[in-house]
């Protein structure tokens, strides 16, 4: 990007410092040509010294400024430097020193950051020693031995003139026993932006506060009627615990101006661990999470945080806009839960914060856009992107307003890049920190120097700074809402700025887009899958009694797998996704048919049982249960060769379904048995088993009841002759009874009268023992058929219902 060279309406320089500056030059032109006098430095010493101007671009003295207090100075101001010097050399430093140096001032943004560079580089920019007792001074620098040092100058003493940012090094000069003679060792460079009185224009600032975490819940939930949430790792607790990552952005944003850019994820997940709630360890065990105090805490101190701020709520999840619009536009169903998750936003952040937030941002990643990433993100619903000036760039000698038409009634509101940049990186080191503010804060000054108009301007850091970033921005943002050339706005004010006519409103094409992010994007695989999900869900939801209960969790679990978050970490994203799908397959599990063996079916017509069992903590209804004969000729079912009956089963219990079969012919037939959702889909997997058939067919049924005939017909021939055969003995016992009668008299009769139906019955089955003993054997007697009627086990297989 082009930069302006000149700051409009300011000098240079003060005269005085130019007059002191050239006195200096005029002084030293004698010392100058003397030394143009020496003779040149033989190879040998050349090897055997260090040149006495530079030993190396980075010097054997480190210098660190750990702290410039003020940061942004006014006039009658004392300006304090703190930090240490370290000896990185093998020889003692004597005779040391710290001193403070001004340099002119820095006119344009690219000047700034190439003093950034070079912010340690003993050949860098030179500049004038401030000097008098405004110094430190140490006896000797013990190698590998840190020093702290602090000096305290009043700001009318550093010579600053007009506004600006000047450049203030912090040198460390010495001797050593090699190089016996006063040279600068070590520096370090800094920025001190000067602007004591208020300005005309100030510069309206809109910094973004994001509050944004990866992905900590699963898709799983109790089974009790709280639908306890289950936790993927305890890492969300270490963030909002006190000193935490997410502690440390809500209560250093507390006293900031800013705009709080929210992922109602992370307020949901937080919301959540204020109940019950497990967290799932490595071995795969669940145990119950203990932080509910801490995110209650949390929660609280965001809603005062909040309140009377700005809140822009991204889409639920944080969904990756980018990876979206290269690599899921083509599977069914992705757009969708963009759609999805941004409806979610707004209830819950209103529901966990109470504020109304705005829906209408959308936050690409790094800010980088091309016509399909602008395509998606307004897909939704949102009509302004947060993009930023390295994507959307301007050949300008100024930096225009963030608002900015891009077509279709989108609006760009584009961050400046090297604001929004200034915190990235290591910022644990105090030095390295307090850079980055002074950094931060001379871009804000000479952006806002740069015309005598007021413009808009947005900061957007990172999505997830860590606690030394934060802390670092938190300092930034306090002095520069203290200074004097800026004043804070919202995110929904900036976008509604009037644009500037000459800014670029062409979207960079898709060949632009950085490659570095493009390696980082979910994969098609991942849209794939998410869609394979989804599509699994919505067969499963239709036989739920009630949906929410897994249709809920499961839509969000799905918003997660598509966040931004998961860039850069390929394998987790993967494992996520797969532990999502895998729980979904269990529950659709948990209603199956009971798996059959072989049944023997030893009549005409029977009743087939089949069982459903639902191992859910909630009913299932709009099933059917279907039962087909792949042998309809040998076996039939309902009738026909298949038939349907609905099903309903509560939840943790089994459900038997009865079919009405009717056999046609001996034999084996193969069955199966389906469940099938109203419309028609099928569920789960089918059940086969075989249903043996030992009931005869018409034409032996015939042969069997001509033998029954033969056999009655034979049973009445020997009832016949049995009664022909005891009248013959009755007639014969009568004529013995007379003769009798006539030898003995009356005395043998009491005994023939005693008991006449057991003599009778006796006689009988004498008479009946001995047809059957000495009697043929009749060929009417077949042996009994009990195939129907036989109450031994049937064999192996199910007994059926008749």
């Amino acid at each position: 990007m082009a930069e302006a060279a000149d700051f409009q309406g300011t000098s240079a320089s003060p005269a005085r410092r130019w007059l002191r500056r050239t006195g200096a030059l005029l002084a030293g032109a004698p010392l100058l040509a003397g030394l143009l006098q020496l003779p040149a430095a033989t190879p040998a010493d050349a090897a055997g010294q260090e040149s006495p101007q530079v030993a190396s671009s980075a010097g054997s003295v480190s210098v660190a400024v750990d702290s410039l207090s003020p940061s942004a100075p006014s006039e009658g101001d004392t300006v304090t430097v703190s930090g240490t010097v370290t000896n990185n050399g093998k020889q003692t430093v004597t005779g040391a020193h710290v001193d403070l140096q001004v340099g002119p001032p820095l006119e344009t943004r690219s000047a700034i950051d190439s003093l950034a560079k070079k912010s340690d580089d003993l050949q860098g920019p030179s500049s004038e020693k401030v000097g008098g007792k405004y110094t430190e001074k140490f006896t000797a620098l013990t190698p590998g031995v840190a020093e702290p040092f602090s000096i305290s100058v009043p700001a009318d003493k550093l010579d600053l003139g007009d506004d600006g940012v000047y450049q203030l090094a912090v040198a460390l000069s010495g001797k050593t026993s090699a190089q016996p003679w006063e040279q600068v060792l070590g520096i370090q460079r800094t920025f001190l932006p000067w602007q004591p009185e208020e300005t005309g224009s100030r510069t309206k600032t809109t910094f973004l506060w994001p509050l944004i975490s990866s992905a900590h819940m699963a898709a799983e939930t109790g089974s009790n009627e709280q639908q306890t949430p289950v936790f993927r790792d305890d890492e969300l607790a270490e963030e909002i615990a006190p000193g935490g990552r997410l502690d440390q952005m809500v209560s250093l944003g507390k006293g900031l101006d800013v705009t709080w850019v929210v992922d109602p994820d992370l307020l949901a997940s937080v919301d959540a661990m204020t109940g019950s709630y497990q967290v799932r360890s490595a071995d795969g065990s669940t145990t119950p999470g203990k932080n509910q105090e801490v995110a209650k805490h949390w929660l609280a101190e965001l809603q005062q945080a909040v309140t009377g701020e700005e809140v822009a709520a991204l889409p639920f999840g944080d969904p990756d806009l980018a990876s979206l619009a290269h690599n899921g536009t083509n599977v069914t169903g992705s757009l969708n839960h963009l759609k999805e998750a941004t409806d979610a936003a707004d209830e819950t952040v209103d529901t966990i914060l109470h504020v109304k937030p705005s829906t209408d941002f959308v936050w690409p990643v790094d800010g980088a856009v091309d016509p399909s990433i602008v395509k998606v993100a307004t897909s939704a619903g949102a009509d302004k992107v947060i993009t930023r000036s390295d994507s959307l760039q301007d050949n300008l000698s100024y930096t225009p307003s963030a608002a900015r038409p891009i077509g279709g009634g989108t609006t760009a509101v584009v961050a400046d890049s090297r604001m929004s940049t200034a915190f990235q990186g290591d910022l644990t080191k105090a030095s390295a920190s307090t850079l980055a503010v002074q950094r931060f804060l001379a871009q804000s000054l000479t952006l806002g120097l740069q015309t005598g108009k007021q413009r808009s301007v947005v900061v957007a850091p990172q999505r997830m700074p860590s606690v030394s970033q934060a802390q670092a921005m938190a300092e930034a943002l306090a002095a520069l809402q203290g200074g004097n050339w800026t004043e804070s706005q919202d995110l929904t004010a900036a976008a509604k700025t009037k644009p500037d006519p000459a800014a670029n409103t062409k979207v960079p094409p898709a060949s632009a887009y950085p490659s570095s992010l493009r390696k980082q994007e979910l994969p098609r695989a991942a849209f794939e899958q998410i869609a394979r999900t989804q599509s699994k869900l919505d067969k499963f939801k239709v036989i739920l009694t009630r949906q929410s209960r897994v249709v809920t969790p499961f839509g969000r679990a799905m918003n997660r797998e598509m966040s931004t978050s998961w860039r850069g970490r390929g394998v987790a994203a993967v494992g996520y996704r797969d532990g999502i799908e895998s729980y979904l397959n269990g529950l659709i599990d948990g209603v199956k048919l009971i798996q059959k063996s072989e049944t023997k079916l030893s009549g005409r017509s029977a009743m087939i049982p089949v069982t459903v069992q639902n191992n859910l903590v909630q009913g299932v209804e709009h099933l059917k249960l279907r039962l087909t004969s792949k042998n309809p000729t040998r076996l039939k079912i309902g009738g026909d060769s298949y038939e349907e009956q609905p099903v309903t089963v509560n939840g943790g219990h089994a459900q038997s379904v009865k079919f009405t079969t009717s056999a046609n012919a001996n034999g084996q037939a193969e069955v199966v048995a389906q469940l099938y959702t109203e419309d028609g889909q099928r569920y789960g997997a089918p059940v086969t088993f075989d249903v043996r058939v030992t009931e005869v067919t018409p034409t032996v049924m015939l042969v069997i009841g001509g033998g029954v005939l033969l056999l009655v017909l034979a049973g009445f021939r020997m009832y016949t002759q049995r009664k022909r055969a005891a009248a013959a003995r009755e007639a014969a016992e009568d004529d013995t009874a007379e003769a009798d009668d006539e030898t003995d008299g009356p005395q043998s009769q009491p005994d023939a009268q005693q008991n006449p139906e057991t003599s009778g019955a006796r006689l009988e089955q004498e008479t009946g023992a001995g047809s059957r003993a000495d009697g043929p054997e009749q060929p009417s007697d077949p042996a009994p058929d009990t195939a129907a009627e036989s109450a031994d086990p049937s064999g192996t297989g199910e007994r059926v219902d008749r």
